[in-house]
């Protein structure tokens, strides 16, 4: 059995009933919407944010869902899609997990109205239903990523990124839309504030572990065998560029902010990054502050008493910082 099912099995059932209601969720009068959101449904991903809502609402309520529980799973999942449908819009990217983008077959025009429905649609499932308190988690959450996006390109052009403000984009960006997740799933099934925080900091922990891992992808040979170098390429700034950064002679400084400003396409200087920052134990580095979030997070659930569900989650945390891609 593959991670992902062994994940997945204590909340099966609730999965399988979460898929027939997150494709019934997206159905339209329009013909050509049905026609995406059907090809939407038909190549979705692993579904981890679902499985997070479930998982953490069935771990602190002694395995109970209720009707509010997959809805917040729902609303979740389809305002996640459309960031995804407009972030490849933005990035002009014409693949989406191996498939063609909604953009690439349908143009951008349709591909941003289609993103605009979907964040609709899980809008008005929370506020038809009275789900304000779940509304607010999610908003709060859009809002974050939408400052993460814009504080990495503005800083992006400046190349001054400290390891406060890397943390900072990673945590709004990334971590934000998983710690929502566990907060609803805990509101969903509970009152109690104290609880639904101790979640949601779970979630933005396991997020922050999560950001660092696909950090690491760039330089690693573990993803397609050879390191990719797509963020340098790209002039993103990611935790081992950073740490190398501060902690390197001001002319070594120099060489790698000209290399990623002015070489970044330069297929061999890129190697050369890749391996200085490798060398300067820049990697190293960066795999220490991704296990220190990982510990962190685990030690917020060991206090819950043993169960399929915090199994699945400690799995759930575990499989974040071993996956190979």
């Amino acid at each position: 059995m593959d991670i992902t099912s062994q994940i997945k099995k204590p909340i099966q059932k609730e999965m399988e009933l979460f898929e027939k209601k997150f494709y019934q969720s997206m159905t339209s009068k329009i013909a050509l919407l049905n026609r995406i959101t059907y090809y939407i449904v038909n190549r979705k991903g692993k579904q981890m944010r679902p499985m997070f809502v479930f998982l953490t609402a069935k771990m602190i309520s002694d395995g109970q869902v209720l009707e509010r529980t997959y809805r917040g799973a729902l609303v979740i999942e389809l305002i996640h899609t459309a960031t995804l449908v407009h972030d490849d819009v933005v990035d002009d990217s014409n693949r989406r997990r191996g498939f063609f983008s909604i953009n690439a077959l349908w143009k951008n025009k349709i591909a941003v109205l289609v993103g605009d429905y979907l964040l609709s649609k899980g809008l008005l499932l929370s506020i038809d239903n009275g789900d304000f308190d779940l509304l607010k988690i999610i908003s709060v959450a859009v809002r974050e990523m939408s400052e993460g996006e814009l504080l990495q390109i503005e800083k992006a052009r400046r190349l001054d990124i400290t390891e406060d403000i890397y943390y900072e984009i990673i945590r709004q960006k990334t971590a934000t839309l998983i710690a929502a997740c566990c907060a609803l799933g805990a509101k969903s099934v509970s009152d109690d504030d104290v609880q639904v925080e101790n979640m949601r900091k779970f979630g933005e922990l396991i997020g922050m572990a999560f950001q660092i891992k696909d950090d690491l992808f760039d330089y690693s040979e573990e993803a397609i065998g050879k390191p990719t170098g797509i963020d340098i390429k790209e002039q993103k700034m990611t935790l081992p560029l950073i740490y190398v950064l501060n902690n390197c002679t001001k002319k070594e400084k120099d060489w790698l902010i000209n290399s990623i400003k002015n070489k970044n396409k330069d297929k061999k200087r890129v190697r050369e990054v890749i391996a200085f920052v490798k060398n300067q134990n820049g990697l190293a580095y960066a795999e220490d502050k991704m296990v220190q979030f990982q510990q962190e997070a685990l030690s917020l659930i060991e206090n819950f008493p043993s169960s399929p569900y915090k199994e699945s989650l400690i799995l759930m945390v575990n499989y974040v910082i071993e996956r190979k891609k």
